[in-house]
């Protein structure tokens, strides 16, 4: 990918990202405490979402940045489906790998001070992502298939705004 197009990449990239997470991070601090942290019947509280999302953010910032090393070579033959297509493959309903299932209590400001941090990760690793590993490695998911670093970026800010839609929904928002 020409460096032009890098830059205008991961401009979007970053500014979708922010704009996602900024809009949970406002929703639960204009929530109170005690909505925030009450536990629906089955689910998960408003706290608890965003600590999850903090936490997915997180491991996707480390993926895209290579501190996680699950990128790898795509194969040579490898052609980015649009991520509208992407999106769509992933189920209404998935459940969360341990390691980002969130403690049974979740304090609203830890839980704004996650996603806080984890956006700020999220940025750096942006900044950071050179065209060829943007372009030239990625992960294959059982959930997406095979996708480009670029594209982690993406599923990173789709993850962001499901589970905002999600803390609306448990705060009687939507």
């Amino acid at each position: 990918m020409e460096v032009m197009q890098h830059t205008t990449r991961i401009g979007q990239l970053r500014e979708s990202f922010a704009e996602a997470n900024q809009r949970l991070v406002a929703r639960l601090r204009e929530a109170s405490d005690e909505a925030a942290e009450r536990l629906p019947a089955g689910g998960w509280s408003a706290s608890q979402i965003g600590w999850h999302v903090a936490a997915v953010t997180t491991r996707f910032a480390g993926m895209i940045s290579g501190e996680v090393p699950a990128a790898k070579p795509l194969d040579a033959d490898f052609r980015e489906r649009a991520w509208t297509d992407v999106a769509a493959s992933i189920p209404d309903h998935l459940e969360a790998p341990t390691t980002a299932v969130p403690p049974s209590s979740v304090r609203r400001e830890d839980a704004v001070s996650a996603l806080e941090a984890a956006g700020e990760r999220m940025t750096r690793a942006l900044d950071g992502l050179s065209p060829d590993r943007g372009d030239r490695m990625g992960i294959t998911h059982p959930i997406v298939g095979a996708i480009s670093v670029y594209q982690v970026g993406e599923w990173a800010t789709a993850h962001v705004i499901r589970h905002n839609r999600q803390a609306k929904r448990v705060l009687g928002q939507g």
